[in-house]
């Protein structure tokens, strides 16, 4: 048995604004930032106490 199209509940259409921001390479440039600090953040939170501090970092420390 098959479903027919008009079986299915219709689906919500997206907005003006929300097709436009799809489109636009400022919001995509914007996402693709805030992607990936957040992935910088999570991968750096999970090797916790694990990096070895680089050679001009240890120099700072003193």
């Amino acid at each position: 048995m098959s479903m027919q199209t008009r079986d299915l509940p219709s689906a919500v259409r997206p907005t003006k604004l929300t097709l436009f921001l799809r489109a636009w390479w400022v919001w995509q440039a914007v996402r693709f930032i805030v992607i990936n600090l957040r992935m910088a953040f999570m991968i750096l939170k999970s090797h916790q106490g694990r990096l070895t501090l680089s050679r001009s970092a240890r120099k700072l420390q003193g």
